[in-house]
């Protein structure tokens, strides 16, 4: 009895509550402001519905946590190609087997639907694609304990090799937006990965004056035409138009940003109170759901939530610099990139300062694959510290 009491403690003790509660607290706000954004919307009158779904996505992601807290590392090592590979062909079936109606109205090809369940795959390969990114990386360095330009060369080869076929899969899909999380996550694990400086800076001017000749195309109209022989959609540039200028269609493109803006400032200091909104913002439950924070509970609720976010960015972090393994620092790297890209670009966006792309915010959107992604995420940083394992005991056997 003694002894079981004794394993009890030790696993309540590798329990890292320090991540858990501000992820609590952010649900709570998320399934508010949900009933706030559902019951304020005329065109979506089942609100227990909306609310109870998102709570039985809230229920399937706490048991996914407590199942991942208990993958032993060498386990989960196995497992990735796997779970990378699995991904990927999910991933190539819905390039023939997308949702149609929903390709029409937004004109992406990424949602899986049978019945009136629907399924975005993009949003759990990232895990696939952290993980076996994460398994490159470890197993590259293991095997080149002295790095020179050569292995480092070799390294970005191999991470591109598993990038590439995501990122071509995604463009096939028409998603620019999650294409954008994919290539965060990148970046950060390619920042992480001990890649030498002489590599990394030319990397970064590259990627500088591409994203600066991207600009100035998108600016002109001579750029615009190019772009659009390449693959560019109209959605797309009306909305950067919205982007650059939030109130020059408000009866079109720009209606659904400018109408955010209008619903956030409203709020003013202390917001309007609960469930009270005079401003109508479309799809408010999913992308634009910081409007509905703002507009409620004004500049300090809205910098509570920012300051939530902070708070577990940090403890990630934490926990990412504590661990004494190198796959999981590279797959904490991975999941908070993941996490920090989606917050900046669904806040950025809501007041005008980011284009609009359709990214959800974490643990508060609704949406059962994005929200199921991020606490699958969150499982995998809790065990970290619920798992005990030496640095590379996993490929000596």
């Amino acid at each position: 009895m003694e002894n079981t009491r004794k394993r009890t403690s030790e696993q309540t003790g590798r329990i890292d509550y320090a991540v858990i509660l501000p992820v609590f607290i952010l649900c709570i706000i998320g399934l508010t402001s949900l009933y706030v954004a559902l019951s304020q919307d005329p065109a979506k009158p089942n609100v227990v519905r909306g609310v109870g779904l998102q709570t039985l996505w809230y229920i399937l992601g706490i048991g996914a946590i407590a199942i991942i807290m208990h993958i032993k590392v060498k386990l989960l090592w196995k497992l990735t190609p796997l779970i990378y590979g699995g991904g990927l062909l999910v991933m190539a079936l819905l390039l023939q087997f997308y949702d149609r109606s929903i390709a029409e109205v937004t004109g992406s090809k990424n949602w899986f639907s049978i019945g009136n369940f629907t399924l975005q795959p993009a949003e759990l390969m990232k895990i696939a694609y952290i993980l076996m990114l994460a398994l490159v990386v470890t197993k590259h360095n293991g095997q080149h304990r002295t790095r020179t330009l050569r292995t480092d060369g070799q390294l970005i080869a191999k991470m591109l090799a598993v990038t590439l076929p995501v990122l071509i899969l995604i463009l096939l899909q028409k998603d620019f937006g999650t294409m954008l999380v994919f290539l965060a996550i990148f970046s950060g694990v390619f920042l992480m990965s001990g890649i030498s400086w002489k590599i990394i800076v030319p990397v970064f001017v590259f990627m500088f004056i591409l994203g600066s000749i991207l600009i100035f195309l998108v600016l002109s109209e001579t750029g615009r035409q190019v772009l659009y022989h390449i693959g560019f959609k109209p959605y797309q540039f009306a909305r950067i138009d919205s982007w650059l200028d939030p109130f020059h269609d408000l009866q079109g493109s720009s209606r659904q940003v400018a109408s955010s803006i209008a619903a956030i400032s409203s709020g003013g200091m202390f917001g309007k109170g609960f469930n009270v909104s005079d401003v109508y913002v479309a799809v408010r439950e999913s992308d634009m759901i910081f409007s509905v924070i703002g507009e409620n509970f004004g500049f300090i609720g809205s910098t509570l939530v920012i300051v939530l976010y902070f708070m577990l960015i940090y403890q990630m972090i934490r926990v990412c610099f504590d661990t004494n393994n190198e796959f999981y620092t590279y797959i904490s790297t991975g999941i908070i990139m993941m996490i920090l890209f989606h917050v900046f670009e669904n806040i950025g966006a809501n007041i005008g300062l980011l284009p609009l792309t359709g990214i959800p915010l974490p643990f508060i959107s609704q949406g059962g694959s994005a929200l199921l992604s991020n606490l699958i995420g969150i499982g995998l940083i809790l065990s970290m510290r619920y798992q005990s394992t030496n640095l590379y005991s996993h490929l000596e056997e």
